[in-house]
């Protein structure tokens, strides 16, 4: 096998030299305030005047035109008072810093007489963000917790370009997604394992144009969740709620009858504050919370997985039926899911803090079988955990200027398996689940692969920001990822046992060696470097954002040099001679970017963006087989034994351009208007080879390319009359040659081959007409009711007709889908102190929503199977039974009561 090597190229060492004393930002956490003092008599800057951020150590002294800037501070509401001797006291409340923004908060003092009180105002969050150079959604903890949402797909779905996951019609895995500043997808899938819980939640930043140079490794869009800070006050919160899934369709959900609060649950808490006797030296905020929902799939345990039936006589009254369940239903799609974090704040000096944190998460759940209704225990129960760990350096060495150093590790651990023990000895040979035939599910069998793996991924991040005057911010940097990459898959052995006289005793059960057909493993270390520089230019009549990106990535991996060598391995063990085989190549790119934002008055302005974005491939494609088996027979899930990786793909690529209007219309009322277009390139796909001229096989290859273009309109009226309103439409082209990556692998297997389109076809997220609102009406303090409603237009299907294309490819769409969810909270005071209790209901009218259909008719309640002369099925159930799928529904009403208690 080739030796496994780290080689960094003189041209990174020297990048890396070069940038070491500017640094790299590696996501923003925070904002900035900035303004101008003026005499209120006659409009002339005040120079000298103080500006602090009450409770806090930042502030600033204005320069000789009045004007002043505060940088590093962290997303939340402040307060911000201007001082300066001979004039009255200036307090502005609710002052809202977000993200990578800039508040303006202007003073006009006023002389002081000798009964001048203080002035207090309150403070607006403008409706125009002049400084928005792309599309940035942001949602506030304190927004997070007034809606009926639970989690962080919760908050992304409801953004406006966004379907199911799908940022302006990419692949999920083309979004990156952080936890204060790091990322916290897994590099093994590119999908997020990890969120910040909705209690401790600060402020969600939503990416979905063309984001800055800042960002890396993404090619859709970015999701940035800012955790909460503490204070020096203590603080405790502590919320819980139960409920159940409640719907009269008792037909597709027969165990939903029963109603109890025990089949959906939640208790979550968190605490901060300061250590006693640290005189707000030592802060720290802890959060925690245990989610448990059982779901709406259910199974009905007639059969366990080592029953043995006899379906093979012609006649059905001599079929043998052996079930030995307890004929309880069993869920199919339960999520169990528990987190705890922790961060610890220490004061170094002035304005010089190190930030110790630590996140673990776990999760155990089920996906949904529907061929395991009758026999829900033979199914793989999956588990995720999850541990992120950082520590923050923050050095301030002037008003203008600070520098962040970050260390952290991220690991991610995912295993899948129907017993933990592979030699337990309930596991049955593969061929019990073949007891049935036809539309029958299965009496008997059990899923015979177990797979694991976990990836460490550490990362070491600098940042220089500096406010080098008052128009040019600058920021750059470098970071460097490291990743320990383990992975194996492996298929149980289960063969028959006989005593000496030829009777059947049992089974025996073993594992495969490593290397074979069924065992596969292996341990990478690929790394990945990167360094930009970025220019925030804040003028009077003009915004610009403007930046340069460079990636850098070195697999660490061999391939092939041909495919034709696949046949040669089968006579050989590893490790394998080193003439087969070819090193992997680094992968680079440097990406401008750029985006302008232009004030057309005091109330409305325009921006245009443009950018291109790089992004690796999951390394699950990468190292996929790593011993190159083709099995010319058997049974191989999910392409493991039908498809060979490729650790030397290219990265893929996204040219991304936008333009945009906000406008307010009236106060507290504002509309915006976002053009787009997106060209997307390198995407992954597959190659079709043929092993001893019989057996089809993959390899993966850069070679799938999309396109999408659209436009968004969104309505907001903020809080006033005791009503509050959000609108959002978007219109959305999504197309592509393929939406999977194994697309042309299913295409090939099919009989007869799919002849691969040539032609850009609609993707399989691509929703045509999107509409998004909330509506909040009450009183804040006392009775609020918010409501969220989603309508879009259905999303394609490829029309075909007993497993035969009627149709080309997602050329027809399923029906419309529309949802309401309603969230009520009463407020009260107990003995001072915050109570409230709330009702929330999900999918209030209980909408079946058709969310996957039969492609004969493109319903999910209705084929034309049905109407087949067939015979019974060889098995237990009827043909209507077997195409009864409740799967095929998006989840039905579900109510929870809660309280939610704060000190």
């Amino acid at each position: 096998m080739l030796e496994k090597r780290i080689v960094v190229p003189c041209c990174s060492l020297l990048l890396v030299f070069m940038l070491g004393i500017f640094q790299l930002i590696y996501a923003s956490t925070t904002g900035k305030i900035a303004g101008r003092v003026i005499d209120a008599s006659t409009n002339e800057g005040l120079a000298g005047s103080n500006i602090v951020i009450s409770g806090t150590s930042l502030g600033a002294t204005t320069d000789m035109d009045g004007n002043y800037f505060i940088i590093n501070i962290p997303p939340g509401n402040y307060q911000v008072e201007s001082l300066y001797i001979g004039y009255t006291t200036v307090t502005v409340n609710d002052v809202r810093v977000s993200v990578d923004q800039t508040t303006r908060v202007d003073f006009s003092m006023k002389t002081e007489t000798l009964e001048a009180e203080a002035i207090e105002v309150v403070a607006q969050k403008p409706i125009v963000q002049m400084d928005l150079t792309s599309t940035v959604a942001k949602v506030s903890g304190d927004e997070i917790v007034a809606l009926p949402i639970e989690n962080l797909a919760g908050i992304v779905n409801l953004q406006a370009g966004v379907v199911d996951g799908h940022f302006r019609g990419g692949r999920t895995g083309e979004v990156k997604y952080l936890i204060d500043g790091i990322s916290v997808n897994d590099a093994f899938t590119g999908e997020y394992t990890m969120e910040a819980d909705v209690n401790s939640i600060e402020e969600v930043q939503v990416l979905t144009g063309t984001f800055n140079a800042e960002y890396g490794e993404a090619l859709s869009g970015i999701v940035n969740q800012v955790t909460k800070a503490p204070g020096n006050e203590l603080k405790f919160n502590i919320s819980a709620y139960a409920g159940d899934y409640i719907t009269d369709r008792t037909a597709l959900y027969p165990d939903i009858s029963s109603i109890t609060p025990k089949d959906v649950y939640n208790i979550q808490g968190s605490v901060s504050g300061m250590f006693p006797l640290t005189s707000g030296n030592l802060k720290y905020f802890i959060s925690g919370r245990y989610d448990n929902d059982q779901g709406y799939l259910y199974g009905k345990r007639e059969f366990n997985p080592w029953d043995y039936s006899d379906f093979s006589a012609n006649d059905p009254k001599d079929w043998y039926v052996g079930a030995t369940g307890d004929n309880k239903y069993v869920s199919m799609n339960y999520n169990k899911r528990g987190s705890l974090q922790g961060k610890l704040y220490i004061k170094v000096g002035e304005s010089k803090w190190i930030t110790l944190q630590a996140l673990y998460q776990n999760r155990e759940y089920k996906d949904y079988d529907h061929n395991y209704q009758l026999n829900p225990d033979g199914d793989y129960t999956r588990f995720e955990n999850g541990f992120l760990g950082s520590i923050n350096y923050t050095h301030v060495f002037s008003q203008a200027t600070f520098m962040d150093i970050k260390g952290s590790a991220f690991v991610t651990e995912a295993q899948r398996y129907v017993y933990k023990d592979p030699l337990d000895p309930r596991y049955v040979p593969i061929d019990a689940k073949s007891f049935t035939s036809g539309n029958a599910f299965y009496v008997a069998g059990t899923e015979n692969w177990h797979f694991h793996h976990k990836t460490k991924t550490y990362t070491g991040k600098i940042d220089l920001t500096s406010q080098i005057t008052n128009t040019h911010q600058i920021k750059t940097g470098v970071e460097l990822q490291y990743h320990d990459l383990m992975y194996k898959d492996f298929q149980i052995h289960v063969d028959p046992l006989y005593d000496n006289q030829g009777n059947f005793i049992g089974f025996s059960h073993s594992l495969p060696n490593p290397g074979s057909f069924d065992y596969n493993l292996y341990d990478n270390n690929p790394y990945q470097f990167a360094a930009y520089i970025q220019d925030k230019i804040e003028l009077n009549y003009l915004i610009v954002n403007l930046g340069a990106r460079f990636d850098y990535f070195e697999p660490d991996g061999i391939v092939l040099k041909s495919p034709d060598h696949i046949a040669v391995l089968d006579n050989l063990s590893p490790p394998f001679p080193d003439s087969l085989f070819t090193k992997t190549t680094p992968k680079y790119q440097f990406s401008p970017r750029i985006g302008i934002s232009y004030p057309i008055s005091e109330k409305g302005a325009i921006h245009i963006s443009y950018g291109h974005f790089f992004q690796i491939v999951p390394f699950e494609y990468l190292y996929r087989n790593p011993n190159f088996r083709i099995a010319l027979t058997g049974d191989f899930p999910e392409f493991i034994g039908n498809t060979i990786g490729n650790a030397d793909l290219e990265p893929q690529r996204t040219t991304m351009y936008e333009i945009g209007l906000q406008q307010e219309l009236f106060k507290n009322i504002g509309i915006t208007v976002t053009v787009y277009h997106k060209d997307i390139r390198n995407l992954l796909g597959q190659e079709i080879h043929i092993k001893n001229n019989f057996k089809k096989f993959g390899k993966y290859i850069n070679r799938d390319y999309g396109s999408v273009r659209g436009f968004t309109i969104s309505f907001e009226k903020r809080m006033s009359s005791g009503f509050a309103t959000n609108v959002d439409y978007t219109y959305q082209i999504a197309r592509g040659n393929a939406s999977d990556p194994n697309a042309a692998f299913e295409n090939a297997q099919a009989s007869p081959p799919i002849e691969t389109n040539k032609q850009l076809v609609p993707l399989d997220w691509d929703r045509l007409h999107s509409l998004n609102f909330t509506i909040t009406v009450g009183t804040p303090g006392d009775l609020i009711a918010s409501c969220i409603g989603k309508l879009g237009s259905g999303l394609p299907y490829t029309p075909s007709l007993q497993d035969q294309r009627t149709g080309l490819e997602n050329s027809d769409n399923r029906p419309t889908f529309f949802n309401l969810d309603l969230y009520i909270t009463k407020y009260f005071n107990l003995l001072g102190q915050d109570l409230s209790g709330f009702l929330k209901i999900y999918n209030v009218l209980d909408t079946a929503n058709e969310i996957d259909v039969f492609t004969d008719t493109g319903r999910a309640g209705y084929t034309l199977e049905l109407t087949r002369q067939q015979a019974q099925p060889r098995g237990v159930n009827t043909i209507q039974e077997y195409f009864t799928r409740p799967d095929y529904y998006s989840a039905p009403r579900q109510i929870v009561l809660g309280f939610n208690f704060s000190l």
